[in-house]
C-alpha cells in the first residue's frame, strides 16, 4: 500500500458525523467528524487538513484562548479536549479514544472555600508534533508532551515529558526513550 493510500484509509469516515466548518476560526481539508462528535466555541477552534474526529469526541473550545489542531491529526472516539487555558495539538498527533485533556483546574482557596466555587487557573497544554497519546490517558494543565513521545494507555501525565520519551503510569514517569530518528 502506497503512503497516499495509508493516508487516505486513515481519514475516511466510519460512520455520520457533522459540524459546520463554518463556525470555526480555520477549517482545513478533509475533516471527518463522525456521529457525535460535538465542539464548543467553535469559533476559537483552528483545525489543519485530514484531520479525523472519532465517535462522541467532545472538542471543548473556550470563550478566550484556542484550540490550535494541526494536520494529519486522529482523534479517537470519546475524547474530551478542553482549552480554557489553550491547547495546541501539532502536526502529525495520534490522540487514542477515550483520552482526556484539560488546560483549566480551581485554585486551591483553602479548606472553607468549596473547590468548585474557586477561581480557574488557565495552564496551557502542549502536543509536540508526532507523538502518541494511548488509550484512556490524561493529560493534565500546564503539560508538555514533547516530539514524537509516546504516552502509555491509562497514564496521567502531569508533568512535562520530553521528545521521543516513552511514558508511563499513574502518574506518568518516562520508562525510556525511542531510536531518534527524522519525522516525515
Amino acid at each position: 500500500m502506497s503512503e497516499g493510500d495509508t493516508v487516505s484509509q486513515k481519514f475516511r469516515s466510519r460512520g455520520i458525523g457533522t459540524i459546520d466548518p463554518t463556525t470555526y476560526g480555520v477549517h482545513g481539508e478533509n475533516v471527518i467528524y463522525e456521529s457525535g462528535a460535538l465542539a464548543f466555541h467553535p469559533e476559537n477552534i483552528s483545525i489543519g487538513s485530514n484531520v479525523y474526529v472519532g465517535h462522541y469526541a467532545i472538542l471543548s473550545g473556550y470563550y478566550k484562548n484556542e484550540m490550535q489542531i494541526g494536520s494529519n491529526v486522529w482523534i479517537g472516539q470519546q475524547c474530551f479536549l478542553h482549552s480554557g487555558g489553550g491547547l495546541v495539538i501539532e502536526d502529525g498527533v495520534g490522540i487514542g479514544p477515550g483520552v482526556k485533556i484539560t488546560s483549566a483546574r480551581h485554585h486551591d482557596e483553602g479548606g472553607d472555600v468549596p473547590i468548585t466555587a474557586a477561581a480557574l487557573d488557565f495552564l496551557p497544554v502542549v502536543l509536540g508534533a508526532g507523538c502518541n497519546i494511548g488509550v484512556g490517558a490524561v493529560i493534565l494543565p500546564g503539560v508538555t508532551i514533547g516530539r514524537c513521545a509516546q504516552i502509555g494507555a491509562g497514564a496521567v501525565v502531569t508533568k512535562a515529558i520530553p521528545d521521543n520519551a516513552i511514558a508511563t503510569g499513574v502518574p506518568a514517569r518516562v520508562s525510556r526513550y525511542r531510536r531518534a530518528g527524522s519525522m516525515a
